[in-house]
């Protein structure tokens, strides 16, 4: 089963060598999103509310870009500089799904890249 690499070019530019989705075996998978503006380029501010809506938005174009909705997601972790933030992101997340969200580990990490408070990756389904 081979790795596709898929174009995303709704995608805010990647901080580093990797690619922003991959797909195997009919799953899509999507790297860990930060809150970056794909049109600007700009870090959202400090605020973990402001930061999760971003990320979500941001998975909500990359599925886009390959064909894929929300609905689609199978699985998605969630990395937080602070669990004392997942009662916000978790609200935020959520607003997100229906009735059947996908699974989800939540966890808190010592640190992200570029000092983001929230990071999210997603598995999704063809």
């Amino acid at each position: 089963m081979p790795k596709n690499v898929l174009s995303t070019p709704s995608a805010p530019k990647a901080m580093g060598p990797y690619s922003f989705a991959a797909e195997a075996g009919g799953l899509v998978f999507l790297s860990g999103q930060v809150a970056l503006d794909p049109a600007t380029g700009e870090r959202r501010p400090d605020d973990v509310e402001v930061q999760a809506r971003q990320v979500m938005d941001n998975i909500g174009v990359i599925l886009g870009d390959v064909g894929l909705t929300y609905q689609d997601i199978v699985k998605t972790t969630i990395f937080m500089a602070d669990m004392a933030d997942y009662p916000k992101v978790n609200d935020v997340y959520g607003s997100y799904f229906g009735t059947e969200p996908p699974a989800r580990s939540a966890i808190q990490a010592a640190a992200l890249p570029g000092g983001f408070l929230v990071e999210i990756e997603v598995v999704a389904a063809r």
